[in-house]
């Protein structure tokens, strides 16, 4: 059964961070799909709206967590009352959620380097991740990136490396387990917060949320950058700096810092096969009953 999908919007969290800049790369990337072909037998009508409300969230079929302050996002989320729906939006209705920078550590079950009570996080990815992981502002760098899941997204190659933007970027710590207990496990811990236990709200929802943790890129910590900076202390050989589980992603960099709309374009086409899968869900779930 194939659905035809006339209309989808995507929201971006507009609260605090580079907003505008991703509804940018949005219509870019839609415009490009629309070139190339979107993987849906008819294209749909795209929306791109700036999220502040719980009443802008709920009209969304997915939606971007930007760079910014997580911190600040969260706190002015949890005055806007949104930081429940939210929490609902990714963790109960597993719609397709994408974090970059400041969204990863708000998107993951657990964060360190943070005061108690000082971070509310929404959860969503069963990581940990480590905040500020490459150290101040003033450390920031660029590194130019082989990207293998971009595949071939319209006019460049996956062989084109993607110029990666990290500014007081988190790294992927760990993944964690997806079981009972890991969330007080993971608060114990020194200096670290958990995001609240929500349960799916339907099997399709529930299939999502016990997917694997995928390893989507990793940044080899002998990138030169890293290497001239005494912050940076790791004892492996490379840093995980992007992450999915089911249809929600999670990445360190900045995307949206670039003129670069390879990464949108492939998420875009994530966003249409998880509507997809929901819309057929729901015409199944309603013939059944």
């Amino acid at each position: 059964m194939t659905v035809v999908l006339a209309d989808v919007t995507v929201g971006v969290l507009a609260l605090q961070g580079a907003f505008s800049e991703h509804v940018q790369l949005l219509r870019a990337a839609a415009e490009s799909l629309a070139l190339k072909g979107a993987p849906a037998q008819s294209p749909p009508k795209w929306s791109f709206v700036e999220v502040r409300t719980p009443d802008e969230l709920a009209r969304c079929d997915g939606l971007i967590i930007p760079g910014g302050e997580s911190t600040a996002i969260s706190l002015v989320a949890a005055r806007s009352g949104l930081l429940e729906p939210l929490r609902d939006f990714v963790k109960v209705l597993r719609k397709p959620t994408w974090g970059t920078c400041a969204g990863l550590i708000l998107l993951a079950e657990s964060a360190n380097r943070t005061k108690k009570g000082g971070q509310d996080l929404i959860g969503g990815l069963d990581v940990r991740v480590n905040r500020n992981h490459f150290g101040r502002q003033v450390e920031s760098f660029q590194a130019n990136l082989q990207l293998s899941f971009l595949g071939d997204t319209v006019d460049k190659s996956a062989n084109e490396p993607y110029r990666c933007v990290f500014i007081r970027a988190p790294v992927v710590e760990k993944i964690l387990p997806h079981r009972d207990g890991v969330q007080t496990e993971e608060q114990s811990r020194e200096a670290t917060v958990v995001a609240p236990s929500k349960a799916p709200g339907d099997k399709l929802a529930e299939k999502e949320t016990t997917a694997q943790v995928e390893v989507m890129a990793t940044l080899p910590t002998q990138t030169p950058a890293l290497q001239a900076n005494p912050e940076h202390d790791h004892a492996g050989s490379e840093d995980i700096i992007a992450v999915r589980q089911g249809n929600v992603l999670g990445i360190s960099f900045h995307p949206e810092l670039t003129a670069d709309p390879r990464i949108h374009v492939w998420w875009l086409g994530e966003v249409l096969k998880a509507v997809e899968r929901r819309r057929q869900f729901e015409v199944v779930d309603r013939s059944a009953s």
